[in-house]
């Protein structure tokens, strides 16, 4: 047998053996029941929201209209972008007429969008950044959507979804997608962290790899030192530190998903600070922090605030913002011993 019928016969067998989304959500569950088919079935349209915004990306730069701003600014204050409608309509069209969630809660909306005739039967709800990183849409740049699955609880009457007002525990479900040369979904129900690639030719996400674990320590650390004169005294200290010793290496890309995912694979810590201006950050809790925490936590990962595990940390409001330390176990714990000695000599000098 010649290399190329070797190479063709493995990879009919692949095809052949390949583990679907939908599939390996029910195998995780170990169950058919109506909860374990829900969500599978939300994760499908997850999928199916992914397809179509990687179809649209990959041909953005030659369609008219697809790039650039809108010339409005969302509720974070910030300019909207074409792709950041595009997708939040997406992900809100995809589920329309699921019957499976009640409401999506996205960046790009003040409030949730309600879908009354899904709330009878579609107890949960999702929660979303439709295109995290837009400011390298038009440079061709990788970027991402983050998601989260909750139950609702209470009727939520008022429509202030205040439910959702809850720590990252609350999670049933998280992942991201990343739209880079090829389109990943990665996704966490509880039990480990899977990631999925998109096979064009079949249009599935097929399983490529299982059970992921963060090393315990990796050599990268990703934070945007542009915003080093912003920041507290600790996180520069730390930032010297990695300067002054062998074995690190910074790599920042503008893209959360994207660093993210790096981490995961490679080790190492991702950071979004606040700053002496805005303590707060930038990072929203609930539509990036908290996800990414879950997903993290699953793979064997810390996430912290600083000062507490992200997981723990309670939004005083939907839009609530947090500064992110994420990545190896070491490494977020060697962040935090920076945050600590200078929290230290604060009461000292008091």
């Amino acid at each position: 047998m010649t290399d190329l019928e070797r190479s063709l016969v493995e990879e009919h067998s692949l095809d052949r053996d390949c583990t679907t989304l939908s599939r390996h959500i029910l195998q995780q569950l170990h169950s058919f029941n109506a909860e374990a088919q829900d969500l599978s079935a939300i994760m499908n349209r997850i999928a199916l929201a992914a397809k179509i915004i990687s179809r649209r990306l990959s041909r953005a730069g030659l369609m008219e209209g697809a790039l650039g701003f809108t010339g409005n600014i969302n509720v974070q204050g910030e300019s909207v972008k074409k792709m950041d409608i595009y997708a939040n309509d997406v992900f809100i069209s995809v589920f329309k007429q699921s019957g499976l969630v009640c409401r999506l809660a996205s960046e790009e909306m003040e409030k949730p969008y309600y879908i009354p005739e899904n709330c009878p039967i579609g107890r949960y709800t999702l929660i979303y950044d439709p295109i995290d990183g837009s400011s390298n849409i038009d440079i061709n740049l990788n970027i991402g959507s983050i998601f989260s699955i909750r139950k609702q609880e209470g009727d939520d009457i008022d429509g202030d979804a205040r439910d959702l007002l809850q720590n990252g525990h609350k999670q049933i479900a998280a992942g991201y997608i990343l739209y880079g040369p090829s389109t990943m979904l990665v996704y966490s129900i509880g039990t480990g962290v899977h990631s999925f690639t998109l096979d064009p030719s079949l249009g599935e996400f097929i399983l490529s790899n299982e059970n992921i674990k963060v090393p315990t320590h990796g050599p990268i650390y990703s934070v945007n030192e542009g915003n080093f004169w912003q920041w507290e005294d600790s996180i520069r200290d730390y930032i010297r530190y990695v300067h002054r010793h062998e074995g690190y290496t910074a790599r920042y890309s503008g893209a959360l998903v994207g660093d993210f995912h790096r981490i995961l694979h490679q080790g190492g810590v991702f950071i979004y600070p606040g700053t002496v201006k805005k303590p707060e950050g930038k990072l929203r809790l609930l539509y990036e922090s908290a996800p990414l925490a879950f997903l993290m936590e699953q793979a064997g990962g810390r996430a912290s605030n600083g000062n507490m595990e992200l997981m723990d940390v309670v939004p005083d409001a939907l839009h609530a913002r947090t500064p992110l330390i994420i990545g190896s176990k070491e490494d977020v714990a060697l962040v935090e011993s920076f945050i600590q000695d200078r929290a230290r000599e604060v009461v000292v000098s008091h």
